[in-house]
């Protein structure tokens, strides 16, 4: 997939440690050698090999792997915090890695925030302290930086905490701390290494939940570093996963999951709650409803094999279902109003599956509604059971046959 005007542009990067990694290491690597054969005849290990990807504004580009994989070396790459071997970084225009020394910490500050993750907050600092930390070193006035650090304590649910100390913090709200550091300084881009990694599993789940957020307000251009493919294929716009320092695979959530490219992707698919990534327009169906003002002539006529059709108002809007039984149990011209059922199962089209299982136990079809609660389709439970399992059944046809 080719971007126009990418905002960061990573072209064959390689990062090998060692002392003389531009020598034998890099011409070995270059001709197809292991990194466990370049390791054992060299000494030098491959951090990342021949790495290249695009980030569109306004995306949050994941970068998944296990421990090894060379996820956090490649982030730390963007921003130079670790010295390329090969290959180049483009951030807004700028190849960055060209910068002098001066440049380079220039354009970190304006251009790209961090949030680690150990947090990395001063002790002996308050929270607010630490959040305008960044502002102080660019010699932003105080009362700006004041300003600036209750705004992003704000946005990310820490309001009136600013005079308190890090230790009288929870892990999660540390955590808010460091994103809300990143956040004051107002970059375009934010380099998020394992951001979550060190939270317990519901404090996570919120932390993602306040990053979504925080996200469809701000729209900044996220690199994101994880190792739980959930958690990847939840907050990613798109997931580039990485084995041995090179990529595997890019793609949508819904790419990776549907379509993996390789026996190691496919295997960690088995694991994956695919109602969380799999929304309701995987398994729409097209929905031909009945006016209000319809008769019940008219309902039967349109029935044809459907056991259901949906019923909506002159604007599209969904206001009732009519069954085959109560069709065939009106011989009078009536409306379809008279007889339809008013309490019946809504969705909208961007939902998750996961979100939409209890309402799928009702024993009706769901009606699927726009953001203007138009009628855009229908969905049966049958269909989402089918979809999640034909998903389970490719993970495992694909984990046991294909490439590695």
């Amino acid at each position: 997939m080719s971007i126009t005007d990418p905002v960061v542009e990573v072209a064959g990067i390689t990062k090998i440690f060692g002392s003389n990694p531009r020598g034998k290491p890099l011409a070995m690597m270059e001709a197809g050698v292991s990194k466990d054969d370049i390791f054992a005849q060299t000494g030098h290990v491959v951090g990342v090999s021949d790495v290249s990807f695009q980030v569109a504004k306004g995306e949050v580009f994941v970068i998944m792997g296990l421990s090894g994989s060379g996820k956090s070396t490649a982030i730390r790459l963007v921003n130079r915090l670790i010295e390329p071997t090969n290959g180049t970084v483009t951030v807004e225009g700028v190849k960055v890695t060209s910068l002098a020394t001066g440049e380079l910490k220039k354009t970190r500050r304006e251009k790209m925030g961090m949030v680690f993750q150990h947090f990395a907050l001063f002790p002996h600092r308050t929270v607010q302290d630490n959040v305008s930390y960044g502002l102080k070193v660019r010699r932003m006035p105080k009362s700006d930086r004041t300003r600036a650090a209750e705004q992003a304590l704000s946005l990310v649910g820490l309001e009136g905490w600013g005079n308190n100390f890090p230790h009288e913090l929870s892990g999660g709200m540390q955590q808010r701390v460091g994103l809300a550091r990143a956040l004051a300084c107002d970059t375009p881009i934010l380099l998020m290494d394992e951001a979550f990694s060190a939270l317990d599993p519901l404090i996570r789940r919120q932390m993602q939940d306040e990053l979504l957020d925080i996200q469809s307000r701000l729209h900044k251009t996220i690199l994101f570093i994880t190792h739980d493919l959930n958690e990847a294929l939840r907050v990613g716009t798109r997931v580039c996963i990485m084995k041995d320092g090179a990529v595997v695979q890019i793609g949508t959530p819904i790419e990776i999951l549907t379509d993996p490219q390789s026996a190691y992707v496919a295997e960690f698919m088995r694991d994956v709650d695919q109602g969380r990534v799999l929304d309701v327009q995987s398994v729409l169906r097209e929905s031909t409803p009945l006016r209000q003002d319809d008769d019940v002539a008219m309902a039967r006529a349109r029935m044809e094999d459907r056991t259901e059709l949906f019923v909506v108002d002159r604007k599209g809007i969904p206001v009732g279902i009519i069954r085959r039984q109560d069709v065939e149990r009106i011989t009078s011209s009536s409306s379809v109003a008279s007889v339809m059922v008013k309490d019946f199962p809504k969705c909208l089209a961007d939902d998750r599956l996961s979100d939409i299982y209890e309402l799928c136990q009702s024993g009706l079809p769901l009606a699927v509604t726009n953001d203007q609660d138009v009628l855009v389709g229908r969905v049966n439970a049958l269909d989402v059971l089918g979809e999640l399992g034909k998903i389970q059944a490719l993970a495992e046809e694909r984990s046991q046959v294909g490439p590695s």
